[in-house]
């Protein structure tokens, strides 16, 4: 049982992942009400500290630019889901730790609140289960992280020739 499990809960945590992220694509690529509420109460918390625009429409953390991340998320872990390509995996959980991690933050430190839009608080339970499985899935895939810090850390740094 415990092998079934290792096996095919990473393919797992990467289908919740991605359908949580796609499913969201639909409120921040068309401007829906929703989406403008979430980031106008933070692009208006930013103004407060002097950081207006930040997470406006055309800012650095806009729901055009959290959506594509989203999206390339959701690219790099069902991608991953091809034997061949499992590598891609763990990229793809980076990238949504990242950004679930930011969800998450803005919901419990920020005026955004974990129902900002009259769910139930739907919205963050749902960037809990896709941070924690992002997370599971780093665990799960330790071995190809470790090894993709040792090739970036190879590219950045050269090792020194023995001698």
């Amino acid at each position: 049982m415990a092998l079934h499990l290792r096996k095919w809960a990473p393919a797992g945590y990467s289908i919740i992942a991605s359908l949580v992220f796609l499913d969201s694509l639909r409120f921040k690529f068309t401007n829906a009400p929703e989406t403008q509420t979430i980031f106008g109460k933070l692009d208006a918390w930013a103004a407060s500290l002097g950081a207006g625009g930040l997470f406006a429409q055309t800012g650095l953390f806009s729901q055009y630019v959290i959506g594509t991340a989203e999206l390339a998320a959701s690219a790099f872990l069902l991608a991953g889901l091809i034997p061949h390509l499992k590598r891609l995996r763990v990229i793809g959980a980076l990238i949504a730790v990242a950004v679930m991690t930011g969800a998450v933050s803005f919901h419990l430190f920020t005026p955004l609140g974990i129902d900002p839009n009259n769910d139930g608080g739907g919205l963050f339970a749902m960037a809990v289960v896709v941070w924690l499985s992002s997370i599971f899935m780093l665990v799960a895939g330790r071995d190809t992280l470790a090894g993709l810090v040792k090739a970036i850390g190879n590219v950045l740094v050269p090792p020194r020739p023995a001698g």
